[in-house]
């Protein structure tokens, strides 16, 4: 491998073109664009003249049988990204998938397998973790400041979209195309960041409702309840039809509470955990003491720019993942059981 790693593109749409431009603006250390390959025709024409020299292909199989990359980045629809992505394991390349890994588990599983098989670098666009408000509220659940886990309660209502944006592709916000709506398009983030604070829950109940707000077939509006073993709770609602829509995360522990809004954490801690202080306190009004400070955070840069240089830094220097593609299952998980519940009322 050459001191700068070859990175090729797959599928060239919006967030293919912003990665690819990304490249070729060397924006990323030790990382050049190598290839882009795309099936549309027309597509490809507009890219000669929008990346002169660099190699395009209409054929996947083309690319990654080339010898023109050392890893690629995957942003074709949905569906597509665990075929490519397992092709490209066995064709010796690292691979940055978009999100999700893929819509259904088997699937996201078989690209894991692939990935273990390959012994190559695999890593998820799950960009929302190099954020430093949720880096900052990581640190402080898994340094025990809120004590024990009780509440997790997250609105995430600000994706919002129009119908122009759905008429958009033939493809979006169907079953066949996309495999799924919010969940499985705009929240995969947040979803990602719901089990990376506060862990997996035992069971879920879900709601989701399809064409709620929009012409379409699948989900604009879910919402879902969890349950841990020590149990707590947590409740995750979303929509892409809410305006102006909120962005809310309330997490509270038996030693604190924590609120994520605008880019401020707001932090309340209490003095002595709340379990203890129920059962041994002598009023029945008592008030725990507590101290409330908060913290101002903002993300400079560019997210997708942070979790690509960390794949190549990873590549070339061993720097460990910020996302590594295995754990795209987990959020995975959540999608594809609250449509089960949902389907199945239960």
């Amino acid at each position: 491998m050459s001191s700068s790693l070859r990175i090729g593109v797959i599928g060239v749409g919006t967030m293919g073109y912003a990665h690819a431009h990304y490249l070729a603006g060397g924006n990323v250390e030790n990382a050049v664009l190598s290839a882009l390959c795309d099936h549309n025709p027309a597509r490809l024409e507009e890219l000669k003249s929008l990346f002169p020299g660099i190699p395009l292909f209409s054929c996947t199989e083309d690319l990654l049988s080339a010898g023109k990359c050392d890893a690629v980045i995957i942003a074709t629809p949905h569906y597509d990204h665990p075929i490519i992505g397992i092709k490209a394991f066995q064709n010796g390349l690292h691979v940055l998938s978009e999100k999700p890994l893929a819509v259904q588990l088997s699937a996201a599983e078989a690209f894991v397998q692939a990935a273990d098989q390959s012994g190559k670098t695999f890593c998820i666009m799950l960009n929302q973790r190099t954020d430093p408000l949720y880096i900052k509220a990581r640190q402080l659940i898994q340094g025990g400041v809120m004590g024990m886990p009780k509440r997790f309660h997250w609105i995430i209502t600000n994706w919002y979209r129009t119908q122009k944006y759905y008429d958009s592709g033939s493809w979006r916000a169907t079953w066949l195309g996309e495999g799924g709506g919010v969940l499985l398009n705009q929240a995969p983030h947040n979803l990602d960041i719901w089990q990376w604070l506060f862990g997996m829950p035992e069971r879920i109940r879900a709601f989701c409702t399809q064409g709620k707000y929009h012409h379409i077939e699948v989900e604009d509006e879910a919402l879902i309840y969890g349950e841990y073993a020590n149990g707590a709770t947590a409740v995750f609602q979303t929509s892409t039809g809410e305006y102006p829509g909120t962005n809310r995360l309330e997490i509270t522990g038996d030693r604190g509470k924590m609120v994520l809004e605008n880019g401020v954490l707001k932090l309340w801690r209490l003095k002595e955990a709340e379990r203890t202080f129920c059962f041994e306190a002598q009023e029945p009004f008592a008030k725990i003491p507590m101290e409330y400070e908060e913290m101002s955070f903002s993300s400079k840069g560019s997210a997708h720019g942070r979790i690509i240089q960390n794949f190549v830094n990873h590549i070339l220097f061993e720097e460990p993942l910020i996302s590594d593609g295995r754990e795209g299952v987990r959020e995975l998980t959540l999608s594809n059981c609250a449509y089960l519940s949902s389907w199945e009322d239960r």
